[in-house]
């Protein structure tokens, strides 16, 4: 229960910084008195409840995107350049770019489970997305709103949410730093990224919820993975709030030193045979 409450804050604690959630369940799990990996279906609950923060804390963005998907849905006039419509069409873009991490999640999870999890790939994963998410958020420009996405962007926003598919990516680095690059200011593409990350961690985290039920995998009971997502939640939420503000005056740069750090670190762990990959 203690582990599996410690890797609840874990996971609260780096889901949304882009430092990889999955990336730190799965190298603190190497310290934990089990000594073993926690497994992509405790990592996978665990992010309904880091998720179910995100839906608390844009709540009020969510009802209007929701109110006016629906207004669309059943064909109900909405005013062209309002508010409404802004609202049903990120809804809808919210949907498209998650497309991609749904499709490519769903064919090649069996290869993902199998040659993802190693700590050599994650320890590169780490370094050179921390080094490309430092680049483009140094050069990138500052220009783009919310208001400005379109359905193009939207579909480049999805392919990078899938590459964190792979652990130590950064599903929140690789949206921002993708976001930037398209020339969002951070707090836009912060935002977005947050949003985008919604149908696509319910839907993998119900996912295999449902399939711990008929096929346990799982290498915590289910009180203990209630209990780590439960924290998982609380934690989140704090730390949205945080990097909200954050953003507004500060760049990602503390988080790609960590990145790198964090990386070179697991190589040298590797390299002495403190942990195996």
């Amino acid at each position: 229960m203690l582990e599996a409450i410690f890797l609840g804050i874990v996971q609260g604690l780096t889901e949304f910084l882009p430092i990889s959630s999955s990336a730190h369940v799965r190298v603190f799990g190497e310290f934990l008195p089990s000594g073993s990996d926690p497994g992509a279906t405790f990592t996978a609950i665990m992010q309904i409840g880091t998720e179910i923060a995100v839906l608390i804390y844009f709540r009020g963005d969510l009802v209007r995107i929701l109110k006016a998907v629906l207004r669309f849905v059943l064909r109900k006039p909405i005013e062209t350049g309002s508010p409404e419509e802004q609202s049903a069409r990120l809804g809808g873009l919210i949907l498209l770019g998650s497309i991609p991490i749904f499709v490519l999640g769903y064919l090649g999870q069996s290869y993902i489970r199998e040659n993802f999890r190693s700590l050599w790939l994650i320890s590169f994963t780490l370094i050179f997305f921390g080094i490309a998410l430092g680049l483009i958020d140094h050069y990138g420009k500052r220009l783009r709103n919310l208001d400005d996405l379109n359905r193009r962007d939207g579909v480049i926003y999805g392919l990078a949410q899938s590459l964190a598919l792979v652990p130590g990516v950064s599903r929140s680095g690789a949206t921002i730093a993708m976001g930037r690059f398209l020339g969002y200011k951070r707090e836009a593409a912060l935002r977005y990224s947050f949003l985008l990350a919604i149908p696509a961690v319910l839907g993998s985290g119900s996912y295999e919820l449902l399939n711990s039920f008929s096929e346990p995998t799982n290498n915590f009971s289910g009180l203990e993975t209630a209990a780590a997502t439960l924290v998982a939640f609380i934690v989140g939420y704090i730390v949205i709030a945080w990097l909200m503000k954050f953003v507004q005056t500060r760049s990602f740069m503390p988080f790609v030193i960590y990145r790198i750090f964090l990386g070179i670190l697991i190589i040298v762990l590797l390299q002495t045979g403190l942990i195996s990959a």
